[in-house]
């Protein structure tokens, strides 16, 4: 939930040149609003907050079919989502659509950009035009689902087929859903990224990866004055520091088992390299310098579906192509192409 990405696209543009001056101003206000008044970069709140259930009274009852999810390759909490689908084995009952990789207009009759699906399915490799709906935008989808719907207009959104509505777009809930909601139709229900007995340690994990590395690479990336910038650099390689400790003694962050902190980790690390060394000024230190966080960084890569919900092309393309206050040209850096396929040393701990 921010407003420079996955979770709140503002008024940016790929083209920033071609912008008009009412419109490069009507940016730069938009992108404050992500920042306080000392420069550091700020996260919003989701808003649909619905909850899949298997409560006999639950409006929304895990069904086969019903449901659908609208994501992007390239934001990370959309990712995570996603992740959840493929490697619960859900994704033959719940599936799933992707965006363009590039904000665009998402009507012509204001400024906003933001994620727009492809008119066909061969515009844009990787995405597909909205197939239930035949929405133009995200946009269009949370304006369909409450017509008088003010916030942002993000991804992750859990889409109810039945009700025409969003139940979600807090990819934290969506993915808890995921977990234990839809076990009876899951093709791998046996797996619990949120075991009862790991949960006070998943919640605590969650907490410091997320403030110093999840949201703290867009802390540096978004930063307009030094001292946050410094601030948000210390906390992200405290961070990070922290998590190549940990994975010099177990296999996964949270023991021998995989786990939710591990999803919401990796969504991170995988961009890590290939986009925030460069495009958020994360070049401290590269993952491939961090021998256990590079390997276990391939260790969840290789799980069997996760190398799915990877699409570099979309990922690379999204960031460098629709920050323009930090990539005005938006040139693409062509490496380094790194392969997570590769073998890893992950097996030398028990899982």
């Amino acid at each position: 939930m921010l407003s420079f990405f996955c979770k709140t696209p503002s008024a940016f543009t790929n083209n920033f040149s071609s912008l008009p001056l009412f419109a490069f101003k009507h940016t730069l206000q938009k992108a404050r609003s992500g920042l306080d008044e000392s420069g550091a970069f700020m996260r919003t709140a989701s808003t649909f907050r619905n909850f899949i259930s298997r409560d006999p009274n639950s409006h929304f009852p895990p069904e086969s079919g019903r449901y659908h999810l609208y994501v992007s390759y390239a934001c990370p909490w959309a990712s995570r989502c996603l992740a959840y689908l493929k490697i619960k084995g859900l994704d033959k009952a719940i599936g799933f659509t992707s965006v363009k990789p590039i904000w665009e207009r998402t009507k012509e009759t204001d400024e906003h950009m933001g994620w727009v699906f492809p008119t066909s399915n061969t515009e844009e490799p990787g995405a597909e035009p909205d197939p239930f709906n035949g929405a133009k935008s995200i946009r269009e989808l949370y304006e369909l689902a409450s017509t008088n719907y003010t916030g942002k207009y993000t991804v992750p959104v859990l889409w109810d087929k039945k009700f025409k509505t969003i139940v979600s777009n807090e990819s934290a809930e969506i993915i808890h859903m995921l977990n234990t909601e839809f076990n009876e139709i899951a093709e791998n229900p046996a797996l619990d990224l949120y075991p009862p007995h790991l949960r006070a340690q998943i919640d605590e994990t969650n907490e410091w990866i997320y403030s110093g590395i999840n949201n703290g690479v867009y802390k540096c990336g978004f930063a307009r004055k030094q001292e946050p910038y410094d601030e948000a650099v210390k906390q992200l390689y405290e961070a990070l520091d922290k998590c190549e400790e940990i994975l010099s003694k177990q296999r996964y962050i949270c023991g021998n088992i995989l786990t939710e902190s591990d999803i919401r980790l990796f969504v991170t690390l995988i961009r890590f390299d290939e986009v925030y060394a460069v495009h958020f000024k994360c070049n401290k230190k590269l993952l491939r310098e961090y021998p256990n966080l590079f390997n276990y960084t391939k260790d969840i890569y290789q799980i069997p579906g996760m190398n799915s919900t990877v699409n570099m092309q979309h990922i690379k393309r999204h960031y460098y192509g629709s920050h323009p206050s930090i990539n005005p040209f938006g040139i693409i850096p062509l490496g380094p192409n790194i392969d997570y396929s590769s073998p890893h040393d992950r097996a030398r701990f028990s899982a």
